[in-house]
């Protein structure tokens, strides 16, 4: 090795030595120094919180659907591919259409004369110059030729198939220039508006979470959103001993979509725990912890954090006690620390 390579690379390690020095420095729990009283704090204090069971989840879409053939007949277009995006009412595919739309010709012309044969019939039956029994038969005719006429137009609308919703399309069943039976599967689709989680919860687990009905979907550490409703299996799975459990959320969620796996936070109870606002936690890589003001000095103090507690607030499971103050800007309160030892080394 060159002494240039050698130089350069021995740089490089005292460099990161001295930064991992100063990390190691800053982090460190040191004593206390003084606590300026402009510095804005809050307490520590013992509240009842929600105690939570978090269980895994799956999510999936409330609306899943395959739409399926009403017509047999040739499909001569499709307009949309797997993964495409749907509005309700767009048209999905159409089938060929000629045979259906000459009955509807020949139902509407037969309507038509069916009821100018029974206008005409009324007209004559009201001056009485015909037996009830000709009304009647006319009546029925136009009746039946109504029926006909109805049925025609219903075989033309289902050689056009829309979407029922607002989705995604996920699978297709069937190919341009196929012939579909009636009820054969045509394609299959979700709907992102609606969503829920579904999970399967234990036995001894389940009398808490219908007695409490609340729970919040987790989808990444500080990341919740609430459940709208629930809806509990009302028998156990006879193989696992478990009760589905559908956590529905509200509509319009983003980034959650079918297929993902969660967390589900179900409430159990209430239980005291020690509570600060989570803008006081200073959080460096692995390390937690908050900068504590006590007889008008500041020092650092490691903390462990259990799950939010609601209000911009999060339980405390070490590290501090009830009454402790705790800095509200924990990234000026390490500045202040900074300066403070800065000025003592230099004296």
């Amino acid at each position: 090795m060159s002494f240039a390579n050698f130089f350069f690379s021995s740089s490089t390690a005292v460099a990161r030595w001295v930064l991992i020095a100063v990390c190691i420095f800053c982090l460190a729990p040191q004593n206390g120094i003084a606590a300026p009283p402009e510095l804005e704090v809050a307490t520590a204090e013992q509240v009842k919180v929600a105690s939570e069971r978090v269980l895994d989840a799956r999510i999936e879409a409330v609306k899943q659907s395959t739409v399926s053939a009403q017509i047999t007949d040739r499909v001569e277009a499709i307009f949309f591919d797997v993964d495409d995006y749907v509005e309700k009412g767009a048209v999905l595919l159409h089938f060929r259409d000629k045979e259906q739309r000459a009955n509807q010709d020949v139902a509407m012309a037969r309507f038509q004369e069916a009821k100018s044969e029974f206008e005409r019939v009324k007209e004559v039956y009201e001056k009485k110059l015909v037996a009830r029994a000709s009304y009647d038969k006319a009546e029925a005719g136009l009746k039946a030729a109504r029926a006909r006429l109805n049925q025609a137009t219903e075989a033309l609308e289902n050689t056009i198939v829309r979407a029922p919703y607002n989705g995604i399309v996920v699978k297709r069943h069937i190919e341009v220039g196929e012939t579909a039976r009636v009820g054969q599967k045509l394609m299959s689709g979700i709907s992102l508006e609606s969503l829920r989680a579904t999970t399967h919860a234990p036995q001894s687990l389940i009398a808490n979470i219908r007695k409490n009905r609340k729970a919040r979907v987790i989808l990444k550490p500080g990341v919740s959103v609430p459940a709208r409703s629930l809806v509990i299996s009302p028998f156990a799975d006879a193989a696992t001993h478990t009760f589905q459990v559908r956590v529905n959320l509200e509509s319009g969620q983003s980034n959650i979509y079918p297929g993902m796996w969660v967390k589900v936070a179900f409430q159990t109870g209430e239980e005291a725990r020690l509570v600060v606002p989570r803008d006081a936690v200073a959080r460096r890589s692995e390390v937690t912890a908050v900068y504590v003001v006590e007889n008008d000095t500041l020092s650092m103090r490691y903390v462990r954090l259990g799950g939010p507690a609601g209000d911009g607030h999060v339980t405390v499971l070490a590290g501090l006690k009830a009454g402790d103050q705790v800095a509200l800007d924990p990234v000026r309160a390490a500045g202040l620390v900074v300066e403070q030892r800065r000025g003592a080394a230099d004296e």
